[in-house]
């Protein structure tokens, strides 16, 4: 009885100590799969639709310093499918592909020797106006502009017509005078008396 005991303890050590090694075995599998699979998400292309190379002939030396590039890069917008500029996008969303690319543009186009008023006319003619942050404020653009100034005040002065319709107290309806059927001298003894009861 002993020996059967032996053995059923030993069979169930030998099974637990065979789940153990495989569970071991597929958590150290799927560790040693997972950076093969980041790399290859980090070497493929990227989307055509969303990142477009912006690329001009160098014409001279920079003409802007870091500062001035950052603050330019603040100004386009990231084509990733995010609401951040460029340079908030790079800064922050470390996984993001279309930024960096979008930046070494910006960089070359600086080294190159252009302005800003040229880098944001260089993307805009491969990107459209999607690639502003701001609308731009002439032609039929200053529609965006003026647009949800328009819809503010119309709803403000919507709000202001309704709270007053709302605080304004109900009107007794007006009563005609009776035609009294008094003499003049009635009338001023009736007049001075109504006088005297409103003091």
């Amino acid at each position: 009885m002993s020996n059967d005991m032996m053995s059923r303890r030993r069979f169930f050590a030998a099974s637990a100590a065979g789940v153990a090694t495989l569970a071991i075995a597929r958590i150290a599998g799927a560790q040693e799969a997972a950076p093969q699979a980041n790399t290859g998400a980090a070497n493929a292309p990227m989307e055509s639709d969303r990142y477009k190379p912006v690329q001009l002939a160098a014409k001279g030396a920079p003409v802007m310093n870091q500062a001035e590039r950052d603050a330019l890069e603040h100004h386009i917008h990231c084509q990733c499918g995010c609401n951040l500029d460029v340079y908030t996008c790079r800064t922050t969303d470390f996984s993001c592909e279309v930024s960096p690319a979008m930046h070494r543009d910006v960089m070359a186009l600086v080294a190159g020797g252009y302005s800003a008023p040229e880098i944001i006319a260089a993307f805009k003619g491969v990107y459209g106006d999607r690639v502003l942050m701001a609308p731009p404020t002439h032609g039929f653009d200053i529609a965006a502009w003026i647009t949800p100034f328009v819809a503010l005040s119309a709803g403000i002065g919507l709000v202001l017509v309704v709270l007053k319709r709302l605080r304004a107290p109900a009107l007794a309806p007006a009563i005609a005078p009776a035609v009294a059927d008094a003499t003049p001298d009635e009338q001023a003894r009736l007049d001075a008396l109504v006088r005297n009861d409103s003091r």
